[in-house]
């Protein structure tokens, strides 16, 4: 398999971040589900939100890398059975996905370093706060933060659904291509 995309089928490195990012959005949306019900004597209080906000520090760095990744390799074509609408939604979709990616992530950087201190990732490393005391600060990102992470998985859920539609219904190769089967 190749590392790059071609003309007609997703890479190995375009195929392992769509799958990982994937597997991150939802782990992380059950895991700040099941933090946010932890009391205080939980032995997960500390530790559950300090996994969430390194693993969202690393999905933000593969999202960025990605966003690289596209512009130097190019992605395949759309199928030629695929209406102008649908290349179009497509589009818009993961325009979307994208975009709430990044309102997730940066109103959780918000909501973390809100009273100044920076985020631990895996105690490795840290990464400073460097936007800090905005009126409401916490309490706004939060709120941001909770909406824009249902509304992402809710995009990430239409868009699985809509790849199941293709390979299912329609029998075209959209899911295949993302799952490095035998295209040609």
């Amino acid at each position: 398999m190749r590392l790059r995309n071609s003309s007609d089928r997703y890479g190995l490195v375009s195929m392992a971040m769509h799958w990982s990012v994937a597997l991150a959005v939802f782990a992380l949306f059950a895991l700040g589900l099941w933090m946010t019900g932890l009391s205080y004597y939980s032995e997960w209080y500390r530790t559950a939100p300090a996994l969430h906000k390194s693993v969202g520090v690393v999905l933000f760095a593969v999202m960025v890398f990605r966003i690289l990744w596209r512009l130097v390799t190019p992605q395949p074509a759309a199928l030629s059975t695929h209406s102008p609408a649908v290349q179009l939604l497509s589009r818009l979709g993961h325009a979307l996905l994208y975009l709430g990616l990044f309102v997730v992530m940066i109103s959780g950087y918000l909501i973390s370093t809100a009273d100044g201190r920076g985020i631990s990732v895996f105690d490795l490393f840290e990464i400073p706060a460097l936007i800090t005391g905005l009126p409401n600060q916490a309490d706004l990102a939060g709120a941001v933060h909770w909406y824009a992470a249902w509304v992402l998985v809710i995009l990430a859920g239409l868009h699985a659904l809509a790849a199941l539609k293709h390979h299912l219904i329609d029998r075209d190769t959209t899911l295949m291509r993302m799952l490095g089967c035998g295209v040609k």
